[in-house]
C-alpha cells in the first residue's frame, strides 16, 4: 500500500530534480523574459478567432503553470499571470524531442515563458500552440493539497502568497484596493491638495483616543510612539501656511483585533484652511462618489446581503435626533441626576467618569449604529468625547463634528478644528487627568502643538477616512483581514 510522501521527501525530490536540470545545462532559476502580452489582453485581442483558426502573430506570455494534462506526445497545460489564465498546447514534433523531454520535468507551480501562435480549439478554447518555452523558476515546494480555492483562513492570512496563487478573487481585492488609493490621490491632487508625509515615530502620540505602541531610540535615549493618527502634525502644516494637505498612510493602535480592527491600518487624513465640518461633508460625499464610480463603474454596492446606494445627497441627522428617533430618548431633557438611572435602565458600559457625552455615545452605539445601513452623516457630537473639535456657536455643549456610517460601520470622522490654544490646552489637561485616573486611551499633553496654535491656525476643516473599511465595503469583504495583505495574527504557538 502506497503511503503519502512527506513534505520533506517532496522537497528533497524537488532539489534532486533541480540538480539534474543544472547538470543538463538548464538554469532552473532563470532570468528575464520578454512578454509581448499579458494573458487577459491576448485573449481579448483574439476573441473573434473562429474554431480551428490560427493567428498570424507569434506571441510570448509568461506565468505560473496551474494545471497539466499529458496525452502521449502532446501536453495541454494552463498558465496564469496576474491578469488571467490561458491554455497552452505542447507537441513533441513542434518543439523537438529534447525540449519535449524537458517539459516532462516541469510541474504544476513552476514558472515559465512560452512563445507560439494563438488558435481556437475544437472545444472553443483560445490556446497558445507552443513553439518555444523557457523554464523561468522551478518551484521547490508543491502547492498544498486542494490548493485550488484554498479556504483555510489561517493558511490564507499567514501565507498570503499561497492565497494569491490559489484564489484569483483575492488578487482582485488588492488590485481594486490599489485603484481606490490611486483614485483618492487623483481626486485630491486635482483639487490642489498637497500630499505630505509626517513622522511615524512620534515623541507624543496624539490626534485620537487610543493606546499607542511604544519603542525606544537608543541614540536619542528616549521613548517614541508609533503614531495613532497624523492629525496634529498635519494641522501644524496648516499653521505653517500649507492650506490644503493630506496624507495616506498607516496608523498604529495597541488595541483589540476584530473583523473591523487591525493594530496597523491605513487612513486618509486631509485638512483644508477656511473650511469647516459642513465643507468636509461635501468633500467626503464628492470624494467617495468619485472613487466608487471610478473603481466600480456605478454607485450601487452590495455588501453582506445589503444593497447600498451611494448616490448623493446622503442622509444628514444630528446625533441627538438620531437617538430620539430610534430609542425615544430625548438627550436634551436628561439631567445629571438622571445619569445613573439611564445607565442602569439601558445596561450601558461606561468606565471612569460619567458624563453626558459618554452616555450619549453608548446610547448611540447600542440603538442607532446598527440601523445605519445607507450612507448617513451623524453630526453635532457631545463636547466630552471630541477633544479636538470646535464648539458650536449656539450650543457649547456640542461640537462641530460628524461621522459617516455605512452598513453600521464608521467610515469617516471629521471636525471643524479647534484653533483656540487656551481651550485646546484646557481640554488636553482634562485628558491628562483621565489618563492619570487610569484611562490609557486618553490624550497626552502636547505643548509643542499648543505653541503652534498660539502662532495662529486659520479656521480649518479636517477629515479622516478609514481606507481598509472602505475597501471592505467595495469588495464585499466581511473582515478587515481580507483587505490587508499581511494582517496581524496570534502566533502559532
Amino acid at each position: 500500500m502506497e503511503t503519502k510522501k512527506s513534505t520533506t521527501e517532496i522537497i528533497s525530490n524537488k532539489w534532486e530534480e533541480i540538480e539534474e536540470l543544472k547538470r543538463e545545462g538548464i538554469d532552473p532559476f532563470g532570468y528575464s523574459f520578454n512578454r509581448t502580452y499579458k494573458i487577459k489582453d491576448l485573449i481579448e485581442k483574439n476573441k473573434d478567432l473562429q474554431i480551428g483558426e490560427c493567428g498570424q502573430e507569434k506571441v510570448s506570455i509568461a506565468g505560473r503553470l496551474m494545471a497539466l494534462r499529458a496525452h502521449g506526445k502532446a501536453i495541454f497545460a494552463n498558465i496564469e499571470d496576474v491578469s488571467g489564465r490561458i491554455q497552452i498546447y505542447i507537441k513533441s514534433n513542434k518543439v523537438g524531442g529534447d525540449a519535449f523531454k524537458l517539459f516532462s520535468k516541469i510541474g504544476v507551480g513552476d514558472i515559465l515563458g512560452v512563445s507560439g501562435l494563438i488558435f481556437r480549439t475544437r472545444t472553443g478554447e483560445i490556446t497558445v500552440f507552443v513553439e518555444e518555452f523557457t523554464l523561468l523558476c522551478k518551484s521547490v515546494r508543491s502547492l498544498p493539497e486542494k490548493w485550488h480555492g484554498l479556504k483555510d483562513v489561517e493558511v490564507r492570512y499567514r501565507k498570503r502568497y499561497l492565497d494569491l496563487i490559489a484564489n484569483p478573487s483575492v488578487r482582485e481585492i488588492f488590485i481594486k484596493r490599489s485603484k481606490v488609493v490611486q483614485s483618492i490621490r487623483n481626486f485630491l491632487d486635482n483639487r490642489s491638495f498637497l500630499e505630505v508625509q509626517t513622522p511615524i515615530m512620534q515623541p507624543i502620540p496624539g490626534g485620537a483616543t487610543a493606546r499607542p505602541f511604544i519603542t525606544h531610540h537608543n541614540t536619542l535615549h528616549r521613548d517614541l510612539y508609533l503614531r495613532i493618527a497624523t492629525e496634529l502634525y498635519l494641522k501644524r502644516l496648516i499653521v505653517g501656511g500649507l492650506e490644503k494637505v493630506y496624507e495616506l498612510g498607516c496608523d498604529f493602535r495597541n488595541e483589540g483585533i476584530s473583523t473591523k480592527h487591525n493594530p496597523e491600518f491605513t487612513m486618509l487624513e486631509l485638512y483644508e484652511a477656511y473650511g469647516d465640518y459642513h465643507s468636509m461633508m461635501t468633500i467626503t460625499e464628492e470624494l467617495l462618489t468619485y472613487v466608487i464610480k471610478n473603481v466600480l463603474g456605478g454607485l450601487e454596492v452590495e455588501y453582506q446581503g445589503n444593497k447600498i446606494n451611494f448616490t448623493p445627497p446622503w442622509k444628514r441627522i444630528s446625533m441627538y435626533k438620531a437617538i430620539e428617533e430610534v430609542s425615544g430618548i430625548n438627550m436634551k431633557k436628561i439631567l445629571q441626576k438622571d445619569f445613573d438611572k439611564i445607565i442602569k435602565e439601558h445596561d450601558l458600559n461606561i468606565k471612569g467618569k460619567i458624563n453626558r457625552g459618554e452616555i450619549t455615545n453608548e446610547l448611540f452605539g447600542k440603538y442607532v449604529e446598527p440601523t445605519l445601513i445607507q450612507p448617513t452623516f451623524i453630526f453635532d457630537y457631545p463636547l466630552e468625547i471630541s477633544p479636538l473639535s470646535k464648539q458650536k456657536k449656539d450650543n457649547p455643549e456640542l461640537v462641530e463634528r460628524f461621522e459617516l456610517f455605512v452598513n453600521s460601520m464608521e467610515l469617516a470622522n471629521a471636525f471643524t478644528e479647534l484653533n483656540d490654544p487656551a481651550e485646546q490646552k484646557r481640554r488636553f489637561e482634562e485628558q491628562v487627568a483621565k489618563r492619570e485616573a487610569g484611562d490609557m486611551e486618553s490624550h497626552f499633553m502636547d505643548e509643542d502643538y499648543i505653541e503652534a496654535l498660539e502662532y495662529g491656525m486659520p479656521p480649518t476643516g479636517g477629515l479622516g477616512i478609514g481606507i481598509d473599511r472602505l475597501i471592505m465595503l467595495l469588495t464585499n469583504s466581511d473582515s478587515i483581514k481580507e483587505v490587508i495583505l499581511f494582517p496581524q495574527l496570534k502566533s502559532k504557538e
